[in-house]
Order: structure tokens, then sequence, then C-alpha cells
């Protein structure tokens, strides 16, 4: 008998020593007096969680204008804008190509004039070469018409590489705006515990989050 009393509590006292282990190990958490009405009433409180915004950055604008001044394209990979990448080395790459084109025939049509204007017709528009025989005013009409479009492919590819600056700047602007979830109106149900009667009281609040 005396044998069976020890290992009843030596037993009790291993099951004790158990559950202590395990209160340390997930500690009980903290019910309120409003938790433990609610859930007699059959209502569930939800928690909600406050959810850390990336920190913001104000630097940021400016470091993307100017990574895109030093290289077009890179402010928007800054931004993570990946794709907008492309586009702009396509659009500054077809204005540059354009713009050259452009001024290579005119320098040609230039050069084929002044050799007109000066009584020679060795030139590759006198009908012999690659070329249809061109007149000399043909050729003055030509190497404007050229000089025109070099003009404008000039400043065209001025104007997309300001915008590459000016949308990595806007860009970086828009992201620091808050406009996560917790920037709402919205309407909620109110719950509250009458400290007189121990009850809830029920109703609708108006909740604005910013």
């Amino acid at each position: 008998m005396h044998k069976l009393l020890t290992f009843f509590f030596i037993c009790l006292f291993s099951v004790f020593l158990g559950k202590a282990q395990e209160n340390n190990e997930n500690p009980p958490q903290k019910v309120d007096s409003l938790s433990i009405a609610l859930k007699s009433e059959n209502i569930v409180l939800i928690d909600s969680l406050i959810i850390s915004t990336e920190s913001m950055d104000p630097l940021a604008p400016s470091k993307a204008a100017f990574y895109s001044t030093v290289l077009p394209g890179l402010g928007q990979i800054y931004n993570k804008k990946y794709w907008k990448a492309p586009i702009v080395w396509g659009v500054i790459g077809g204005s540059i190509y354009q713009y050259k084109l452009n001024n290579d025939r005119y320098r040609q049509l230039r050069t084929a004039f002044k050799r007109r204007q000066a009584g020679f017709t060795d030139d590759e528009f006198n009908g012999e070469g690659d070329f249809p025989l061109q007149t000399n005013s043909v050729l003055e009409n030509q190497q404007e018409r050229f000089q025109e479009q070099r003009d404008l492919w000039l400043v065209a590819g001025i104007a997309i590489y300001i915008l590459n600056i000016v949308d990595a700047n806007v860009t970086a602007h828009l992201k620091q705006f808050n406009v996560d979830d917790d920037l709402s109106l919205d309407f909620q149900p109110y719950l509250d515990l009458n400290p007189i009667t121990n009850n809830p009281n029920y109703g609708m609040a108006l909740t604005i989050k910013f």
C-alpha cells in the first residue's frame, strides 16, 4: 500500500510538472471581462492588427530623377517600374537613329550641292551612281527638308529625355502617398460593455482611418 501511494504521488507530481512546463512555454492569454461577456452571447470579437507600412524615403524622388538623368530608364528601374525602361530605351534610341539618318542624308546632299555650285558634276546625284539625276534646285530643297527633319528629331529626343526624368520623379512621389487599406471611411459594428449590468451594448460606429 505504501509503495502504491508513493507511485501515485510520483505520477501526480510528474503531471503537475508537465503542466507547469507547458504553461511556461505557452503562457495563457489575458482575457478581459468584455471578451467573456461577448463569448457568453455567442459573439466572436476579432482582434485587428496594425500592419506597419514601409518607411518613406524623402530623397527617393530626387534619387530617381538623378538616376534617369545619368542613364535614361535607370530611374524607372529604381522605382521598380521595370516595364518602362525598355520603352524609354526604345524611344530614345529610335530618336537618335532618326537624327543620325537625317543628318547623314543632309550632309550628303549639302556636299553635293556645294560641289555643284563650285562647278563640279562628279557627285553621286549626277545620274551615274546609285541615285537618279537631281538638279541643283532639287538638291537645295532636299537638303533643307532633311535638315528640318533632323532638327525635329533632335527636339523630340531632348523632350523624351526630359519626360523620362519627370516620369521617374513623379512616380517616386506617387509611391509615397498613403493609399493602403488603413486610409478609409467605414461603418463597423459597435460593441461596448455596460459597467453596471455587465451586458454588451450593440450599435453601429462610423470609423475614419487615416
